[in-house]
């Protein structure tokens, strides 16, 4: 784990976005697995700011808000499609979406592994990491599950940022499993903000647990985790 502090949020996100594009430019048809957020958002501005950087590339969309219509503001697709497929010209052929309105969520979710046993694994996955220790929206539990699978949505996230607007959150999500995250040749990890402190705190434990899903990340072999400051404040920064 190649783990980096940064100053602030701007310089995280600069060092990711050369990241990013470093890894297309090695393998320009790059399967790229996208989280959303607040994290990887300003990266993500950085990364398509270069629009030759999309010629070939197919996007995996990481997890997904279930019951949501997709042109809803604060659905994962609507993110997706703002800050990556719509600048970089994605079609929808290099597009692994997850419909958050699927009448059969199950199905989806198989769809969606049958396509990652065919043509993946993941070269980079881009990922943040939940306040209470969830990957994706693999939430805490006495057990995790390996493939792509529709999750009960622990109660904090149900009041993620994204779904402020929401008076009535999504109870589950669509999200893939810890299997193709881990699998992922490439981990480019993004904690940011003071609010990410407690959680930080725990995941450098080194604890390794389903109740804090994120501990999995100590088990794979080519990460790079960005931080900012504020996010570390008075913890001890891996050598």
């Amino acid at each position: 784990m190649r783990f980096t502090v940064f100053e602030n949020h701007e310089a995280m996100s600069a060092r990711a976005a050369e990241i990013m594009a470093a890894a297309v430019a090695a393998k320009p048809d790059l399967l790229f697995c996208a989280a959303s957020g607040g994290s990887p958002t300003r990266a993500y501005e950085l990364f398509a700011a270069d629009i030759q950087v999309g010629a070939a590339l197919c996007v995996v969309k990481l997890d997904e808000w279930a019951g949501l219509a997709l042109d809803d503001e604060a659905s994962c697709e609507a993110y997706l499609r703002r800050t990556l497929i719509g600048p970089l010209a994605i079609p929808p052929a290099r597009y692994w979406s997850l419909d958050s309105a699927a009448a059969d969520g199950p199905a989806e979710c198989a769809a969606m592994e049958r396509r990652l046993t065919a043509d993946g694994p993941i070269d980079l996955s881009v990922l943040g990491v939940g306040v209470n220790g969830h990957l994706a929206l693999n939430e805490p539990a006495s057990e995790l599950q390996p493939e792509c699978h529709v999750a009960a949505l622990a109660e904090t996230s149900k009041h993620h940022p994204m779904l402020s607007g929401h008076r009535r959150p999504p109870s589950h999500g669509l999200t893939l499993g810890m299997a193709a995250i881990l699998q992922s040749h490439h981990l480019l990890v993004l904690v940011s903000g003071p609010h990410k402190r407690d959680t930080m705190e725990k995941f450098l434990s080194h604890r390794i647990t389903p109740q804090f899903p994120a501990s999995f990340l100590w088990l794979h072999g080519n990460i790079d985790f960005l931080c900012d400051a504020a996010a570390i404040a008075g913890l001890k920064v891996p050598a």
